[in-house]
């Protein structure tokens, strides 16, 4: 196509030799420009590249509108391209070899002063006031094209398998599912509201009750929480459902789609197959249920060799059902300063630990007298012994120690392990994916004294009979299943109840009466009974797939528009005050905030 009957004819970063001695029209920013001895060049870049245009003084106009050109001036540039001087070619560009001469130069719209330059990255108040231009920035560029070719690579892999792309309600009814809802005030239903989905789960249920068989969305998703770098108020996740499937079944299709992901949109061979870890290993081993592999540091009980110790500290959870006490070796470790150990004790602090006991082994042959320790006084030779044994201690290790409940203690050692292991380097290059399998189906919460869902009320347990589940619900495992690569969470997914008796059961236990069940659940309750099918799904999170493709560790990365901690969006000042008059129509009044007392 001419360029005289097309308003770009190519991208910036798209020319090259082969396009030697044609005319080419091209569009985007100045992102440089240099007046050098009478001859005026500007790099126009758009988001394929980088292209230098050459603006001779002899074509008077097209001189005069480079002469105006400020940094991010939005251009138009017709010219012919030629082959730069073989002293002048720049091999760090694609379009390197060649430049474009300008026979005319259109200002399409000027630029104000920048409130950053594009080539450094800003705060992220300013980045996210100014998003228009932090997306601009050739790394976020990047970012957001791989997050569309991550999202087509999906549709491609499940359009191929049978799947069938079904939306469901984004305005529904509001369902506890861990999280608080956010509400929408009916106009037309007074005093009614609705709730923006926290996820599709019961829909995609009921799809499968309705005969769909494959099912999928790339789902938007709503959650009233605490924020932080890997949560936002609205997500994206991909949601699949399938009928008449086993565990394996949904592993294996979204393990193969994980894999054909990866391999077409960032080049990675992921493990075939992944491996399989149980919910109790991954605790006992690494303290999180999403371990990172990548780090070669493992925790140790140790409570045997301290049953009988002196040491109360230890001897305490060593001797309680419910209390832990762990060992985390980390060679060499002897290398960190008294400083940087000490400077462990608030981080584990975070997660629940009242403190971090150590031993330093300066020479494993001197016995006693070849450590450093708050602790080793405390501790008898046969206790000693059995602790060096069991982590099999050599000189120049650092040997952490936690004690106290068993999830507060893997909590707070699994947090250590994954700090230590990334200050001294640890982290290996690569990828380790994982199936976490085998979870508690319930856990009990003693300060409300009930059970809870360790995932969501829909899971099925491996207990079948409704009437055994209620006689030892604390021994039940979850059919669910969680992908985790490189220490991340990347989905969830589970086998999911279909018969109404066992449905109506969990809700029991789970405190959640008949009546509150037909009120908030009635309609799902309803459908089981009508020949439910066996099923079960998995959704995973888009935008946490594209931050760790991306190497980023925030999720506001690689979301177009996020929001900040605090749920505010700075380009668009949301949330905002609504008028009055608007507030009368939906039936809704602000209550005034109290003062603070005092």
């Amino acid at each position: 196509m001419s360029a005289q009957t097309t308003y770009r004819t190519h991208l910036c970063g798209a020319v090259d030799l082969a396009l030697a001695d044609n005319e080419v029209v091209l569009c985007g920013w100045a992102d440089t420009r240099r007046d050098h001895g009478g001859v005026i060049f500007i790099d126009l870049r758009d988001h394929a590249g980088i292209v230098q245009v050459v603006i001779e003084p002899d074509n008077a106009t097209a001189f005069a509108a480079a002469d105006r050109v400020r940094y991010e001036y939005c251009l138009r540039i017709t010219g012919k391209v030629r082959p730069r001087p073989a002293s002048q070619v720049n091999e760090r560009l694609a379009s390197g070899r060649i430049e474009v001469v300008a026979t005319e130069v259109e200002i399409l719209n000027a630029a104000a002063p920048l409130p950053f330059m594009l080539d450094e990255t800003p705060g992220e108040e300013a980045r996210l006031r100014y998003r228009y231009l932090d997306i601009r920035r050739a790394s976020m560029q990047k970012t957001m094209r791989l997050r569309t070719r991550l999202v087509r690579a999906v549709r491609e892999y499940l359009d191929a398998r049978g799947f069938q792309d079904i939306e469901t309600p984004i305005l529904t009814k509001a369902t506890p599912e861990g999280a608080r809802d956010y509400l929408v005030p009916s106009r037309v239903n007074p005093g009614e509201f609705y709730a923006l989905p926290q996820s599709p789960q019961l829909f995609k249920q009921i799809l499968m009750m309705a005969g769909m068989d494959r099912y999928y969305q790339i789902a938007r998703c709503f959650r009233d929480e605490d924020l932080r770098a890997d949560r936002q108020p609205e997500f994206t996740q991909l949601d699949i459902e399938m009928a008449f499937v086993r565990e394996e079944d949904v592993q294996g299709v979204v393990e193969a789609m994980i894999r054909h992901v990866f391999r077409e949109v960032a080049g990675v061979e992921l493990a075939d197959p992944f491996p399989r870890m149980s919910y109790a290993e991954a605790m006992r081993r690494f303290g999180s249920d999403k371990p990172d592999l990548r780090i070669p540091l493992e925790l140790v009980d140790v409570a045997e060799h301290l049953k009988t110790s002196g040491f109360k500290v230890f001897a305490g959870p060593a001797n309680d059902p419910g209390g832990r006490v762990a060992a985390l070796k980390v060679p060499n470790g002897a290398s960190l300063t008294r400083k940087q150990i000490d400077d462990y004790g608030p981080h584990v602090a975070r997660y629940g630990a009242k403190g971090l006991a150590w031993i330093r082994i300066d020479d494993l042959a001197k016995g006693r007298e070849g450590m450093t320790s708050p602790i080793v006084k405390f501790l008898d030779d046969a206790a000693l012994d059995g602790i060096l044994k069991a982590v099999d201690a050599a000189t120049g290790d650092l040997i952490f120690f936690g004690a106290g409940p068993w999830k507060t203690v893997s909590d707070f050692m699994g947090a250590l392990r994954l700090q230590v292991g990334r200050d001294l380097g640890m982290v290996a290059e690569g990828w380790r994916p994982l199936w976490v399998v085998d979870f508690p189906m319930f856990e009990f919460d003693h300060g409300e004294n009930r059970w809870v869902s360790l995932h969501h009320p829909f899971t099925a347990p491996s207990i079948e009979d409704a009437a055994q589940l209620a006689a030892m619900p604390g021994e039940a495992l979850s059919r669910g299943y969680d992908c985790v690569l490189n220490g991340n969470e990347i989905g969830g997914g589970s086998i999911r109840i279909h018969r109404p008796d066992l449905q109506s059961a969990v809700f029991r236990l789970l405190g959640i009466e008949e009546e509150e069940a037909n009120l908030k659940f009635g309609f799902l309750l309803e459908a089981l009974r009508y020949g439910c099918p066996p099923h079960g799904g998995i959704a995973f999170g888009i935008d946490r797939i594209a931050a760790l493709m991306c190497g980023v560790e925030s999720i506001r990365d690689v979301i177009a528009f996020p929001k900040t901690a605090s749920a505010q969006c700075p380009l668009t000042g949301a949330p905002s005050v609504v008028p009055e008059r608007q507030l009368q129509e939906l039936s809704v009044k602000v209550a005034k905030k109290e003062p603070a007392a005092g």
